[in-house]
């Protein structure tokens, strides 16, 4: 009843082709991006926007970056936060050594530098894999995090290695303001996130759920499991660079190296294990997660009068029995729970 497909007939091609092909899920696309661009920027406090809105874009937007790596081509990786650092640090760069530099220019090509960096740190992928291969990419985060510490030239030379990052201006607009950086954040990863939706679909995006499946079957059917894993590592890095660059200018408002901590790399997993693995909308909902679950023990922690310290133990414990809850119960998430809901929908009000 509430969400049926019977009578949706499609005619064209381009019409069954499209990314949201049901009638029902255009609605709801429709009606929430009304509401993130104009309804939230007109009710919203900026604490909220700093504190709770941007950061969960950003977050989502490094989620699907890694759920293209992990969730679609198999490849495990804990080095989220070192592509971020990347792409950051590469965005902070062109803009100081470049003039008139453009800052959506500058944040694709730091993108594109983590792409680079992804490619040479995607190369063991053909010989090692699972266990190993995330090793390797543990090695990156404390290779990436070491240079950035030790080579002056990427903090233009800071003595304490925190630099303030560009004013982010557009077209003679300055976005200096959280409502403006908020909306500037969600324009970035609508797009990107837009662009990730069909990219999964298209041939490259099966290229990838082949090698995650089965790799050796996959290259006996004529996949190049070299050139599939590089082209994950690639498009992977570049959205995490893109997402570190964000980070950077719209939220922190800084460019440091402790802000792309082995944490960071962890919680982003801990995202797309909670929202769902080879999900678009579970690195949303994952994000979602994280981002609040803080907030809400804080809330609470406050409200029963109990010490910070132990506030932030039930944290940690929260995200572990999460964590642990998820991997039994539903291993695909928040994104599989949504799914068996619509399902529901479609058969109700029978029995399911």
């Amino acid at each position: 009843m509430f969400y049926r497909e019977a009578g949706q007939f499609k005619t064209t091609y381009h019409a069954d082709s499209q990314i949201f092909s049901i009638y029902q899920d255009r609605v709801v696309m429709g009606v929430l991006l009304l509401v993130a661009f104009v309804v939230i920027p007109l009710v919203v406090s900026p604490y909220f926007f700093s504190a709770i809105l941007t950061p969960f874009l950003i977050f989502s937007l490094a989620a699907i970056g890694l759920n293209i790596l992990t969730g679609y081509a198999g490849q495990l990786s804990l080095g989220t936060a070192a592509f971020m650092a990347v792409g950051a640090f590469s965005a902070y760069n062109f803009m100081l050594r470049v003039p008139g530099m453009p800052i959506l220019v500058a944040f694709i090509l730091g993108g594109l530098c983590a792409a680079l960096i992804g490619i040479v740190f995607g190369l063991p992928s053909l010989r090692i894999r699972g266990f190993y291969l995330a090793v390797t990419t543990l090695a990156m985060q404390f290779f990436v995090l070491w240079a950035l510490i030790k080579v002056g030239w990427f903090t233009n030379y800071s003595s304490s290695g925190v630099i303030t990052a560009q004013k982010v201006v557009i077209l003679g607009y300055t976005f200096d303001t959280p409502g403006s950086r908020y909306l500037l954040t969600l324009a970035v990863v609508s797009v990107m996130a837009l662009l990730a939706k069909n990219m999964v679909r298209t041939n490259l995006g099966r290229s990838w759920v082949a090698i995650r499946d089965m790799d050796i079957a996959a290259e006996v059917i004529g996949f190049r499991p070299l050139q599939t894993k590089l082209m994950a590592f690639a498009v992977s890095s570049f959205y995490c660079g893109v997402a570190g660059a964000l980070f950077a200018f719209t939220y922190l408002g800084t460019v440091e190296p402790e802000a792309y901590s082995l944490e960071l790399s962890f919680r982003i997993l801990f995202m797309i294990i909670i929202g769902g693995v080879g999900s678009i909308l579970g690195s949303f909902l994952g994000a979602a997660f994280i981002v609040l679950l803080p907030i809400v023990l804080n809330m609470l922690a406050s409200y029963l009068s109990l010490p910070m310290a132990m506030a932030s133990s039930l944290e940690l414990m929260a995200f572990g029995a999460l964590i642990i809850f998820f991997l039994i119960v539903e291993p695909h998430g928040l994104a599989r729970l949504w799914q068996i809901a619509k399902e529901k929908l479609r058969l109700w009000p029978f029995p399911y």
